[in-house]
């Protein structure tokens, strides 16, 4: 039948599908490097793959996985087509001048957290005179809002001991008092509570306005395929509202089954972490509610960029309007 086709096609001057090729063999292929490590709190995306919503834009999904400060640089360099980078590390990416487009604010605030024991006596950021302090490394988004901290409270990182930990360990130093206190995610503090500690929270989005993941992609890509970065982002929205709609355990067992298998014994704290703050207060604001997920809060981000560029996080604060889009502004 293929070679009659063929044939056919020839014949008349067409090109004609051959039957039963695959439709994925059309599909735009995109790399998708997202922060970190392989871990539940992308459950959303995980499970806008599963359930075919980037499919439908017509796109295929690989993951990898790094750090904010090498997602940015490969985005710039055209290494990766999208990033999902914390919002801090970007405008320090976009303050050095790096190619770099924010076309999805996904989380609408940062969730950056000082955590520490109660019982260490941490009650601000004042109290880590002297004390040792983990991030997962000095070019991420934590470090930032570390630094920032500290300026605010008269210190500065010469005051404390930095430590450098993975991110799939920082929590167990903590646990196991080798640090006085993590700069990490506050939806940590659930696990650390389910394990039996009481602990202290200080959330950089107090003193430090900013956002948590969001979707990156190089200036070059949005000026030459905008339709791509369209359908792209579409499919992060639809990912998105699907769990935000009453699907948080659904998506979660996605990630579990297929992606974070490791992580299934903590599948009640997670729902509680995702129901109580991620729904909630992290990919939904009152911006979102007039103009849908992932809208950019442009006077948030300059203010953002103005902090770091004020406590001499960096140099210079970049114009938002240069390296920030909406999503309903891509044509």
């Amino acid at each position: 039948m293929h070679d009659k086709l063929r044939k056919l096609a020839a014949a008349i001057g067409l090109v004609v599908p051959l039957l039963g090729a695959s439709a994925a063999g059309a599909q735009d292929k995109v790399v998708f490097q997202i922060d970190g490590n392989v871990v539940p709190f992308y459950a959303p995306l995980y499970a806008g793959v599963e359930n075919g919503f980037f499919a439908d834009q017509n796109i295929e999904v690989e993951f990898l996985y790094a750090g904010a400060s090498d997602i940015l640089t490969n985005i710039a360099a055209g290494n990766v087509d999208f990033g999902f980078p914390n919002g801090d590390a970007v405008v320090a990416a976009a303050a050095n001048g790096l190619p770099i487009k924010v076309v999805h604010t996904t989380y609408q605030r940062g969730i950056g957290a000082l955590l520490a024991k109660k019982q260490s006596g941490i009650r601000t950021y004042a109290d880590l005179k002297g004390k040792k302090v983990a991030v997962t490394s000095l070019g991420s988004p934590n470090y930032l809002q570390l630094q920032v901290g500290l300026a605010k409270a008269g210190l500065s990182i010469d005051d404390i001991t930095v430590e450098v930990v993975a991110s799939g360990a920082i929590v167990q130093t903590l646990q196991s008092d080798d640090v006085d206190a993590i700069v990490f995610s506050e939806l940590r503090k659930y696990a650390l509570e389910a394990a039996g500690f009481d602990v202290t929270m200080i959330l950089s989005n107090d003193f430090l306005p900013s956002f948590g993941n969001v979707v990156v992609t190089s200036a070059a890509k949005l000026a030459e395929e905008p339709d791509l970065v369209k359908r792209f982002t579409t499919a992060v929205t639809k990912s998105y509202e699907w769990v935000i709609d009453g699907h948080v355990k659904e998506a979660l067992q996605i990630s579990m089954d297929k992606y974070t298998p490791t992580w299934a014994d903590q599948m009640g704290t997670l729902t509680t972490a995702f129901e109580n703050t991620f729904v909630v207060s992290v990919w939904q604001s009152p911006l979102t509610k007039e103009k849908g997920l992932g809208a950019a809060d442009f006077d948030a981000w300059q203010m953002n960029a103005d902090i770091l560029a004020e406590y001499k996080v960096i140099d210079a604060a970049p114009k938002a309007a240069d390296f920030v889009v909406d999503p309903s502004s891509i044509e």
